[in-house]
């Protein structure tokens, strides 16, 4: 079906390779080798050069489908080795250009798509084992060096001249955005006055000291780069439990239909099994997620056989596709309202084969999207609330949405005239720990930090159909009205919720998702929510003078020289 839209977004994230413009990819039996090439030319949007393979949005849309394909596509694939096909240049990071000239909304969002983006190959070598490791074949700097640093094994050219570096700070008054300074600390665990020196200079560190550092893992002279990396990547592939023979599921380019009423400011976003109602006078969208219709396959054989349209995998692209639509091309829709139909019976049975074969490449992959896609609507800076209503279907895995919500309001009872029975959530196996948040505790465990018992106790219910009393007193939803105040109550709290100020929110929010403990991924957020909000918006950095608007010019930089 052939998309149709009365207005094009401006930012379309669906793609394939053969609409690749900056990535290539090959393929040497278990070893993947995806070449980064972009095209100077080849920008997002018009006024900047991508010189040096520096990258904007466009480039990382297209990493971020390879490396999905890569875990669909390809089981057999154990290994990926990610390099340049410019001669003596690796990556030069972010295009400082394009930078300098994006909305400060803009940039937060790049900033935020990419470090998904490179949480997700840490993943891929993690829980896919499909290990990503990188040849530096020339100057990495910035982003390049972030790109670098999500890979788990870095072999550098020693040549003399190539280097790493993180100079955001002395070059253009900003942090690196995608979480360079702490995989440095954290995940690479660099001495912190080592750390301090190589994020104050330029230059960056090259040879024996980038491997002393643990900036890098190994140094070889160029003429063994090649066959070095190459031999490190068999040597990764040959540990994984990926099946060589196995059949890969093609991800076809999903099926999207966008249709826009700029009179009435109400857009419509629309798929196979989501949909999504845009109000722009009331500041919210309204999504609705369809629960599977038929019993699902079988056995793994018999889902990969049903390919992309394989219920939970659909479900995970359309809606992963639909909040990065919304994020980047619905700025002033702060309020998405969560809503799902179906038949808990049959979402429950999917839920029992997605978790009844854990050691199916296929259905470990479908799973692990799944938890990609709920971290991605919990880090977004939009207040989600769950309408749990008649007809609603709010089990296992579709529950997840309804516990990632920032508040759930639950009808009590049926509406006047309706034959449709009660609402009810239901507790499946998937909602313990399937789908880990970004803090790596279930939803339910973070819910109940304070009683963690609370926890143990709801596993005796797991299959029971939980009305609104006793889904409250479990603890699962917020609030319970009636069909008398149902209507008010919640339009009231969505009226009231896109009346504050979104700045406001997006702090508040950052802050009360992810109680527990911290890991690598709640400290590169949290940061990111914070430091980069605000330092992409002071004059050191954006003002007349500051040092991404004279970047380049030969002028220097005028700070105002003020700690706050």
């Amino acid at each position: 079906m052939a998309e149709t839209t009365t207005n094009q977004p401006a930012v379309d994230f669906r793609t394939e390779p053969a609409r690749y413009t900056h990535w290539r990819l090959a393929f040497d039996g278990p070893v993947a080798t995806l070449t980064m090439d972009v095209q100077e030319d080849g920008g997002l949007r018009p006024g900047y050069e991508l010189k040096l393979n520096s990258y904007d949005l466009g480039v990382d849309i297209e990493l971020y489908d390879a490396l999905q394909r890569l875990r669909f596509e390809h089981p057999e694939v154990g290994a990926v080795l990610l390099t340049s096909g410019k001669e003596r240049v690796f990556c030069a990071g972010a295009n400082i250009r394009m930078l300098g000239q994006s909305s400060h909304g803009f940039k937060v969002n790049f900033c935020k798509f990419t470090n998904e983006t490179r949480n997700a190959m840490e993943e891929a070598s993690a829980e896919s084992r499909q290990v990503w490791l990188t040849a530096v074949n020339g100057a990495c700097a910035g982003g390049g060096y972030e790109l670098a640093l999500a890979t788990e094994w870095i072999v550098m050219a020693d040549d003399g001249n190539t280097a790493v570096s993180l100079p955001e700070v002395p070059l253009l008054a900003v942090l690196p955005g995608t979480g360079g300074l702490t995989r440095l600390v954290d995940k690479r665990k660099v001495r912190r006055d080592r750390a301090d020196f190589f994020c104050t200079t330029e230059e960056g560190v090259k040879g024996k000291r980038a491997v002393e550092w643990s900036l890098v893992d190994e140094v070889v002279p160029r003429s063994r780069l090649a066959e070095t990396v190459t031999q490190r990547a068999r040597e990764l592939a040959a540990k994984t439990d990926r099946p060589r023979d196995a059949r890969g599921v093609t991800l076809r380019l999903l099926r999207r239909t966008i249709a826009d009423d700029h009179q009435q400011q109400n857009g419509l976003v629309g798929y196979d099994h989501v949909t999504a109602k845009v109000d722009r006078r009331r500041g919210l969208a309204e999504i609705t997620i369809l629960g599977p219709v038929a019993a699902p396959p079988a056995s793994p054989a018999a889902a990969v056989a049903q390919g992309d349209e394989f219920w939970p995998l659909a479900i995970a692209r359309e809606l992963d596709d639909l909040i990065l639509h919304l994020r980047s091309n619905e700025e002033a829709i702060g309020v998405w309202v969560l809503k799902t139909e179906g038949v808990a019976d049959t979402m429950e049975a999917y839920d029992r084969l997605l978790l009844g074969h854990p050691s199916d490449w296929f259905l470990r992959e479908v799973r692990l999207y799944l938890k990609r896609v709920f971290k991605r609507l919990e880090v977004s800076s939009r207040s989600v609330f769950a309408l749990i209503e008649p007809g609603s279907c709010f089990a296992g895995t579709l529950l997840e949405l309804a516990l990632a919500a920032d508040r759930s309001y639950m009808l009590d009872g049926t509406r006047p005239g309706e034959p449709t029975p009660p609402a009810t959530v239901r507790l499946t196996a998937a909602n313990f720990g399937a789908y880990p948040m970004i803090n790596g505790l279930s939803r339910l465990a973070a819910r109940f930090l304070k009683e963690p018992g609370r926890v143990d106790d709801l596993k005796g219910r797991v299959g029971q159909d939980l009305d609104a009393g006793t889904a409250a007193a479990a603890g699962l939803v917020t609030f319970t009205p009636d069909d008398i105040d149902w209507e008010d109550e919640v339009r009231q709290a969505l009226e009231a919720r896109a009346a504050f100020s979104p700045d406001a929110l997006t702090g508040m929010e950052a802050s009360l998702r992810f109680g527990g403990p911290e890991t690598l991924e709640t400290k590169i957020f949290g940061r990111l929510s914070a430091w980069q909000n605000w330092i992409f918006q002071r004059p050191n950095a954006v003002g007349p003078k500051g040092a991404l608007q004279v970047y380049g010019t030969g002028e220097r930089s005028d700070f105002d020289r003020r700690r706050v």
